[in-house]
């Protein structure tokens, strides 16, 4: 069945929350640690911001001094007589460009280092804050909305707070710098540009309040467009073998126009702040220019001032725009930024107690005590999905958990790594609470063989030492052998320097299950999981691996769980579980004189025939 298409972004704009408390956050995380290079960078776009203003505040002296012939005044300090105008004055000009370059190049070559190193910290911290996360959180949250956030916001707040930061400095201080000279040249005119000031900044906060919301409703689209996407490569077998591409290609179109109209909105707002605030300083340039030009008939305004003016204004104009532009930018970067502090502010509820105490070596035993668990709230008055289990694995001993699917067999499983905690009862170790021990001893002392075993895209010798990244190639080559494996991983083009594929998806799941119980006897852990460890093989490396688990099950204590009743057998105990709750228990001939529901499943299986027959 197609998934349902993912939610639509909501178009309320989000509550405006505090910025004191989220700039600062961005500071003391990212920015402080590279505060020399942003200083730099800063005062490097300062520089090009003032030497912008500067070379068109020389028009003025070039001007009057090159095509009028006077003598013309530098900065108010520097008078340069006609004769040396021809010489000085390009001079002035050339070397107050090779400082704006100068400024410009080091800007870039700052700016390009410390954004993408912030990008690289984010990626890293949202990489660790999802790869730790409890495994409820992971599995209620699509990972394409992980993908979306480190790939999409996190670029985000790297143009807001580099490009932007710095762009915005630059600018602002052209525009300040600018204003300035154009005070200095004429105040009573740049009075008349400032009247046109609050008419510009209206435009600026309506489309900016657009833009935020435009933007938010762009990363939610986005989120959902990495999940529609991750979920058709994941299932491209279903879809093929069920002729449902065209359905498939219609929900993510529908995902894709969602997004494209939010991303339209935004890009709209951007582009038309520009236009109105144009308008106004057209508005703004031809008054000036009526009022320069009566001046000049008064004879109080020279050619050159009023060219330099002009350019000045021109100037302002350009700055002004780009200030409008960075808005977008800024307010951008700073949506992804609550966003993606959002993410990393989830606490995992699975961790460790602060003075959690390590797991002595030597052998251990497992307990679960009157263990309940249920994956919702308890105000949600859902069933538990277990209730009330207790068993005892002891070093040696093989126990084995069968029953109908559904019947809890694997989460009781999950619960020992600490996948997830309990909701009552407790599971021990030696007789310690398993929530009392350091959760990376814990972890270590267990080694897990599941049904649909995952490798990395990584060389086969890799795979198998993941547990145990020192180990030797004999080493490797040993629990290989030991697991069935070795033999057709020498058969493979470069041995076991071949690559699994994404998932492992270049071997067979055959051989992807034995390098996973390659895995678990490289890692020698004493405490053993298997949840149908041998499903996947064929009779003959079925019974080859048989016999190899059953090796490493020495002194360990072994928690398996078995569809086929075949591989259970031999098991010391075999507890029968049933919506969660453990009707049986026994050995299997006990199991099977009593008559009940393992007798039952025995029967289907065709274990031993008659199965009351079979222990007579």
């Amino acid at each position: 069945m197609t998934p349902p298409p993912a939610p639509a972004a909501d178009d309320t704009p989000p509550p405006r929350a505090s910025l004191r408390p989220l700039l600062a956050r961005i500071w003391r995380d990212y920015l402080s640690r590279r505060r020399a290079a942003l200083f730099l960078s800063v005062l490097c776009a300062a520089i090009v911001g003032v030497m912008a203003a500067t070379v068109l505040q020389l028009l003025e002296p070039a001007i009057d001094g090159l095509f009028l012939g006077r003598p013309v005044t530098i900065w108010g300090a520097f008078t340069i007589p006609p004769g040396q105008a021809l010489t000085a004055i390009p001079l002035v000009i050339v070397g107050a460009g090779l400082v704006w370059t100068a400024a410009a190049l080091g800007q870039a070559a700052l700016v390009n280092r410390l954004g993408h190193g912030i990008v690289g910290d984010i990626q890293v911290r949202l990489f660790g804050s999802m790869i730790r996360a409890d495994l409820a959180r992971l599995r209620s949250q699509h990972s394409g909305g992980f993908v979306s956030s480190v790939l999409f916001d996190a670029n985000l707040v790297r143009e807001a707070f580099t490009n932007g930061v710095v762009n915005y400095t630059q600018h602002a201080l052209t525009l300040i710098a600018v204003l300035a000279y154009m005070a200095w040249t004429d105040w009573r005119l740049t009075a008349i540009v400032f009247l046109g000031a609050p008419v510009i900044a209206w435009v600026i906060r309506r489309f900016g309040k657009r833009m935020r919301k435009a933007t938010t409703g762009a990363m939610v689209e986005t989120s959902n467009l990495s999940t529609a996407l991750m979920e058709n490569l994941d299932g491209v077998r279903l879809i093929k073998i069920e002729n449902r591409e065209a359905a498939e290609e219609a929900r993510v179109a529908e995902v894709v126009a969602r997004r494209q109209r939010h991303v339209i909105k935004s890009a709209d707002s951007r582009a038309f702040a520009g236009p109105f605030s144009n308008l106004v300083a057209m508005v703004i340039v031809a008054a000036v220019m009526a009022y320069a030009g009566w001046q000049a008939r008064q004879g109080e305004m020279s050619v050159g001032a009023f060219a330099a003016y002009i350019g000045l204004l021109m100037a302002a104009g350009q700055s002004l725009r780009q200030v409008t532009n960075l808005q977008t930018v800024m307010s951008e970067g700073l949506t992804a930024a609550r966003r993606l502090f959002e993410a990393l502010d989830i606490q995992p509820e699975i961790r460790e107690a602060p003075d959690a105490r390590p797991l002595p070596p030597g052998p251990l035993t497992v307990a679960f005590e009157q263990v309940a668990f249920a994956y919702a709230p308890a105000s949600e008055n859902v069933a538990p999905t277990l209730s009330e289990v207790s068993l005892t694995v002891a070093p040696g001993e093989t126990v084995a958990l069968v029953g109908p699917s559904g019947g809890g067999k694997s989460t009781l499983l999950s619960l020992l790594p600490r996948f997830y905690d309990v909701t009552a009862g407790a599971v021990t170790v030696n007789g310690q609470d398993i929530r009392t021990l350091k959760l990376h001893d814990l972890r270590d002392r267990i080694a897990l063989v599941t049904q649909e075993p995952f490798l990395f895209d990584d060389t086969i010798a890799a795979n198998i030492a993941y547990g145990r990244p020192g180990a030797s190639q004999a080493q490797i080559e040993a629990a290989a052998a030991a697991a069935a494996a070795h033999d057709f991983i020498q058969s493979l083009p470069e041995g076991y320097a071949t690559r699994a594929g994404e998932a492992g998806l270049r071997l067979s799941g055959g051989q992807r299950q034995r390098i996973a119980i390659a895995r678990a006897f490289l890692k020698d852990a004493p405490i053993l999981l298997l949840d149908e460890a041998t499903s996947a093989l064929d009779t003959e490396s079925e019974a080859l691996v048989q016999a190899a688990l059953e090796r490493l099950m020495a002194g360990r204590a072994t928690l398996m769980i078995a569809h086929r009743l075949s591989t259970v057998r031999n098991a010391d105990r075999i507890y029968v579980l049933e919506a969660g709750r453990v009707v049986e228990q026994g050995s299997h001939a006990q199991l099977v004189r009593k008559g009940g529901l393992y007798a039952r499943l025995a029967k289907q299986q065709s274990l031993d025939g008659d199965p009351v027959a079979a222990v007579s």
